[in-house]
């Protein structure tokens, strides 16, 4: 999954926004919680992908080859996707829309009807 198509489909997620931070990455959030990350190009490094994932998944995804704990992040269930290949891009956006929707549960009632989260 490309950048552009990273940013595209989480806008595409209902009240997200994107920041840029940490040497350029492009960091998604719902409520001002992260959600999902992509690294941009730095030289000599790899675009990586990193994202929430509930406690299940994130054992089974570690086990895959191109697939690691998150830097700094793992602790909290996080996974880095090293290898562009390791898994389709269909799969990818289940996995961002899981985390989002991970993350937007554990937002306040208050927040979540402010960001229309709620019905």
């Amino acid at each position: 999954m490309t950048l552009e198509e990273f940013n595209n489909f989480c806008k595409s997620l209902k009240s997200t926004t994107n920041v840029i931070q940490w040497d350029d990455n492009s960091v998604w959030k719902i409520g001002g919680k992260i959600f999902a990350i992509h690294s941009c190009d730095t030289v000599g490094e790899p675009h990586r992908l990193s994202f929430k994932c509930s406690d299940h998944n994130f054992q089974i995804l570690c086990e895959l080859d191109g697939i690691e704990p998150a830097p700094y992040l793992a602790r909290a269930k996080w996974v880095q996707i090293t290898e562009a290949d390791t898994m389709s891009d269909d799969d990818l956006k289940d996995y961002i829309k899981s985390a989002y929707d991970i993350i937007a549960a554990r937002l306040t009632k208050k927040l979540r009807a402010e960001l229309g989260l709620d019905p």
